[in-house]
């Protein structure tokens, strides 16, 4: 009599993985339920449901994965320890590496996962747009700091400097995905910053005018 063999094991970090990839090179609505059990190992129907619930729930899960992993290139915009410039550079820079890399699929999943799904899902575009706001949240707070401290001079330009650095973060997905490679993303975060440094305060200004 046939031996039956023992059935494989299910490695749940290693399905959500795969459903990572998946749903950040096509997007929450086109990755179907069948491409996913097919990438998650040929799993069953009951062994998906049993584990995740349902494709909103696991996308949730993929999520707080890539906000963890790829997603702490924006981990500099909270950290006071650095200057507000510095912050924003390192944000920036990273995510411009991150983004270009050709070892996952290429722009932002934060910014590409979900832009485009019917009303059903709006929960689903919901989740997205509220982490698109926390960046835009942590920019201005940047922009903010630096005013505050003295580094940045209060002025329109400056009022308006943290949407340009958001639109500019948010279109690096459209050219990381269209081709642009990590080197011409990053002479453009070279560019981009010089916007704050021609609105930087000069330190020691008041200082030289009084003196004469």
């Amino acid at each position: 009599m046939a031996r039956t063999g023992r059935p494989r094991e299910f490695d749940r970090d290693r399905a959500i993985d795969a459903a990572t990839a998946l749903f950040w090179a096509q997007g929450y609505e086109p990755t179907s339920l069948t491409q996913l059990k097919a990438s998650m190992g040929d799993i069953s129907p009951a062994s998906f449901y049993a584990a995740f619930g349902s494709k909103e729930a696991l996308f949730r899960e993929v999520i707080q994965r890539y906000l963890a992993t790829y997603g702490q290139v924006m981990a500099p915009l909270w950290d006071e320890s650095l200057s507000p410039r510095e912050a924003l550079e390192r944000t920036l820079r990273g995510s411009a590496r991150m983004q270009s890399a050709r070892a996952h699929p290429t722009g932002c999943l934060v910014v590409c996962g979900a832009s485009n799904c019917s009303p059903e899902n709006e929960p689903v575009q919901a989740l997205l747009a509220a982490e698109r706001q926390r960046t835009r949240t942590g920019i201005r707070a940047c922009v903010e700091r630096a005013i505050a401290n003295g580094e940045l001079n209060a002025s329109p330009a400056t009022e308006a400097l943290p949407d340009i650095l958001t639109t500019f973060f948010h279109g690096m997905t459209c050219e990381a995905r269209d081709g642009m490679n990590s080197d011409t993303l990053d002479a453009a975060v070279t560019s981009l910053l010089t916007l704050w440094d021609i609105n930087a305060a000069k330190q020691g200004t008041e200082k030289r005018f009084q003196k004469r």
